[in-house]
């Protein structure tokens, strides 16, 4: 049977030696009074206990069952009410939630890890959650006081959900195509009137209330996404006392059916006229709601990550365990009638693969998360400048890369299983199954890269690329970490790259799109190293202390820079060659 243990001591060692957060928040005058090492460590260590022994047991019979639509009701599966009362009163909603209005106000390097952990225990159920933490930060953000008094404080205790309401049958990535219409009401309220499809938690029997967060268009609105804003449509609208009114007129048609996270409902919500509230300013509403996506987005890379740890662990259980042929060099045990796969050259490539990008993509995630941090509570306009900046470029590579690789990873796991790794009784073919979507929702992942080359690479020239790169050239040059020529051959490579891109997509539009992708993966690929670098400096001056621990990082660390920072090469090669092959065929034959 699959199971799932919170990897407590890797987050320790990546929040306390490698990223020095008690440090950085000590810095950090918002967050130096709220959370320290202990602080932190507590709230890892409750939250493993949530996904270990709350959700992990749920993960399989929520699948099974998956959630249940009744003439326009959603039952979820037996088991995530109660869980998701615990889950409420443990105050997880609200972690990250100004405290202004009954939040936590924790930093996000350390959410980052406990999302890591709740993906990994059990999809179906976080995700019930995680739109309501996104929801509350775009409303937190962008709305006006009274929204933010009315609704943020019943969204961090959980007693209402939240969702996001961008998608139509004929406008997904093309948001400026939208048709869902809002119209000023005499009371300064909005009428909304359209169909929403995709809705993740749209409908649901784990809160007494639903607040969406809509995009719609003003009758006098530009066309295109330059005319597109942003309203607040709870299910039940709400009394100015908090209570509840009436049932707002909107509704659930259906519910997909779909590959993975069947436990979580994928909703069409039709709007008929409901009452909604403006967010922000009219006609800027994809500004408002891009706060809401990019948390969404880092969030996805950490669901790639939390489902390949969980087929990770499996993985290394069963290859401990399961007796077939002999090791090259002879038999390790003559007693036994056979030897632990593990002892097979392709098992252990398969599960070193899987280990080596598994913890750098926690790390980068943990990286990302601090300069979130900085952005947010830092006090030096320069180093907050930087940050954001780093944050900007990393975000869309923390979200494909990191789930581009989750699902290699999850296949390599339910490849160890061999046979039994395709069928139900093992989890892994169910963590393939749910991981998947995670490259495709909040931006599908080409989009992602799209954003990285036409957004981020080359408006500024490579500018804030290169701020990344002196960073990692002056820390593996400084702290000469285990087979770090290699990063810095990545580095170059990555300068030679960026800077023939830049020359081809002067004069042809198609270069952006025909290497977008792999230029992703380039730049992934560095950033993992990079994390291996920063990771591989600490094992090696701790390696007394603990050479169990910290000779694994090392040896993790050689393999990634030996077998799987070559990758690279190929992908360099890809780009350089541009776009015409992709357009040598006709239309017609296709």
């Amino acid at each position: 049977m699959p199971s799932y243990v919170a990897p407590l001591r890797d987050m320790r060692f990546l929040l306390h030696q490698v990223f020095g957060a008690a440090e950085a928040w000590a810095s950090m005058p918002d967050l130096a009074g709220r959370v320290d090492a202990e602080i932190a460590d507590s709230i890892l260590e409750e939250g493993a206990k949530i996904a270990n022994q709350l959700l992990a047991p749920l993960n399989r019979s929520g699948d099974e069952e998956g959630a249940q639509w009744v003439d326009g009701k959603v039952r979820t599966p037996d088991g995530f009410k109660k869980a998701y009362v615990t889950f409420a009163e443990g105050g997880w909603n609200g972690l990250t939630g100004n405290p202004e209005y009954g939040g936590m106000g924790m930093p996000k390097m350390l959410s980052a890890q406990l999302e890591e952990m709740l993906y990994a225990s059990n999809c179906g159920f976080y995700l019930y959650a995680v739109l309501s933490v996104s929801a509350a930060l775009a409303i937190d953000a962008h709305a006006s006081e009274a929204l933010r008094r009315k609704f943020l404080p019943k969204l961090y205790t959980g007693q209402w959900s939240g969702t996001m309401c961008l998608t139509e049958a004929h406008a997904g990535t093309d948001l400026g195509m939208i048709r869902t219409r809002a119209h000023l009401q005499v009371d300064g309220s909005y009428s909304i009137t359209g169909t929403k499809i995709f809705i993740t938690s749209g409908e649901h029997d784990l809160t007494e209330n639903i607040i969406h967060l809509v995009l719609a268009k003003l009758p006098d609105a530009p066309s295109g996404t330059k005319g597109i804003s942003l309203f607040l449509v709870p299910k039940n609208t709400v009394n100015d006392d908090g209570s509840l009114g009436e049932r707002n007129a909107l509704n659930c048609s259906s519910i997909e059916h779909k590959m993975g996270v069947k436990a979580s409902a994928t909703c069409m919500i039709n709007f008929e006229g409901a009452k909604g509230w403006l967010i922000g300013e009219a006609n800027k509403g994809l500004a408002a709601m891009f706060t809401m996506m990019n948390y969404q987005r880092l969030s996805c890379g950490l669901q790639g990550v939390g489902c390949a740890d969980a087929s990770y662990q499996n993985a290394v259980s069963y290859a401990r365990e399961r007796l077939q042929g002999r090791a090259a060099k002879g038999p390790l045990d003559a007693s036994k009638p056979a030897d632990p796969i593990l002892a097979h050259p392709d098992i252990r490539r398969m599960l070193i693969s899987m280990k080596a990008t598994i913890e750098a993509g926690r790390a980068l995630s943990t990286y990302l998360g601090l300069q979130l941090d900085i952005a947010n509570f830092g006090t030096n306009n320069e180093e907050r400048t930087r940050a954001e900046a780093l944050a900007a470029l990393l975000t869309p590579v923390a979200k494909a890369f990191n789930t581009d690789i989750g699902l290699d990873n999850c296949i390599l796991g339910q490849q160890v299983f061999g046979g039994h790794g395709y069928i139900r009784d093992w989890g892994q073919e169910q963590l393939v199954r749910d991981v998947r979507i995670a490259q495709i929702y909040e931006g599908a992942n080409g989009i992602q890269a799209l954003d990285l080359v036409a957004r981020k690479i080359i408006p500024d020239q490579g500018a804030s690329l290169e701020m990344f790169l002196v960073e990692v050239s002056a820390f593996t040059s400084k702290n000469a970490p285990p087979n770090y020529q290699s990063l810095l051959e990545g580095v170059c490579r990555l300068r030679h790259i960026t800077n023939i891109l830049l020359e081809q997509t002067k004069n042809t539009p198609n270069e952006i799109g025909s290497a977008a992708v792999e230029y992703l993966h380039i730049l992934g690929y560095v950033a993992y190293g990079y994390m291996w670098a920063r990771m591989a400096t600490i094992a090696k001056n701790f390696l007394k202390d603990d050479p169990d621990f910290y000779g694994a990082k090392l040896a993790t660390a050689e393999f990634y820079f030996t077998r799987i920072m070559p990758r690279s090469h190929g992908l360099e090669s890809s780009v350089a060659a541009g776009s015409a092959s992709l357009y040598a065929l006709q239309d017609t034959q296709f």
